[in-house]
């Protein structure tokens, strides 16, 4: 593994539009960039047994998931040619319509950006320790199934 700093990919709470608008509007500059890829998880307002998902309340072994999630950015630069990659994830209460995921990578040509931003979505669902509850509109709640 490089010597590159961890980044921390945590956000408290819903990742505000305005904030990626600003991510994307700050790539103007950068005209070695031919091609972005974006991916957004928005929390929904999923039916479960009758009860409507209101919010999802996000945990993450933070430590573990920031080492790992380190890892994952090295072999995804290892792998595809990438000018860079953005990764956020919401920790806390996230409402349903908001935005609790938000993943951005960028390279000279479409294809590698978008392969590597749908390589890099599978990977942090599947090996973040990263959890949802879900809170129901009964004032009920629930470990959220990770699909």
């Amino acid at each position: 593994m490089s010597e590159k700093k961890i980044k921390n990919i945590f956000v408290a709470g819903p990742i505000d539009p305005a904030f990626i608008a600003d991510s994307i509007a700050k790539h103007g500059s950068k005209t070695a960039i031919g091609g972005h890829s974006i991916f957004m998880g928005q929390v929904r307002r999923d039916e479960v047994d009758g009860k409507l998902v209101d919010a999802i309340a996000y945990t993450a072994y933070e430590e573990l998931a920031l080492e790992k999630m380190h890892q994952i950015r090295e072999d995804i630069f290892e792998k595809y040619p990438l000018n860079c990659m953005h990764v956020y994830h919401s920790l806390g209460t996230v409402k349903a319509g908001q935005i609790c995921l938000f993943v951005f990578t960028s390279s000279a040509h479409r294809k590698p950006a978008i392969d590597a931003c749908s390589e890099l979505v599978e990977r942090l669902k599947a090996e973040l320790p990263i959890w949802g509850k879900e809170l129901f509109d009964n004032d009920t709640h629930q470990w959220k199934e990770n699909i």
